[in-house]
């Protein structure tokens, strides 16, 4: 399996709800380093999984639409805990759909697989894998 990895970073507030997130219950800031991954058995006919300049704007664009957000008042997010495991797979997923609209380009189709892992510091990351 052939793999590239972009990165950006996002900044965000948000609260959980339950007891085992003890204080992280309050309102708090979090900043996440952000891989996308994308994963395919045969290169495309560049040779490449996919553009990664492309690549790199599609997962900017994403995590755009969340950086600097309370997600606690997001509606797309109303009643969710956003653990980072969570946000990994509402990156993922929203990634997967610019893929299938084409905006990673035609060879961005063969993509089979795409994980997104969300680094909360040096020591704990959370990531989301899911086919395409």
């Amino acid at each position: 399996m052939f793999s590239i990895t972009v990165r950006d970073h996002i900044m965000i507030a948000h609260s959980f709800h339950g007891e085992v997130f003890g204080p992280a219950q309050r309102l708090h800031g979090a900043t996440f380093l952000v891989d996308a991954t994308f994963r395919r058995e045969q290169l495309d006919e560049d040779n490449i999984v996919v553009d990664i300049g492309l690549a790199t704007q599609e997962l900017g664009a994403v995590v755009g639409e969340l950086n600097y957000r309370n997600l606690d008042n997001e509606p797309d997010f109303a009643g969710v805990n956003t653990s980072t495991e969570y946000l990994a797979k509402v990156i993922a997923d929203r990634l997967a759909e610019r893929i299938h609209k084409g905006a990673l380009g035609e060879g961005a189709k063969g993509i089979a697989k795409i994980e997104v892992t969300l680094h909360e510091s040096h020591i704990a990351w959370a990531s989301y894998e899911r086919a395409l």
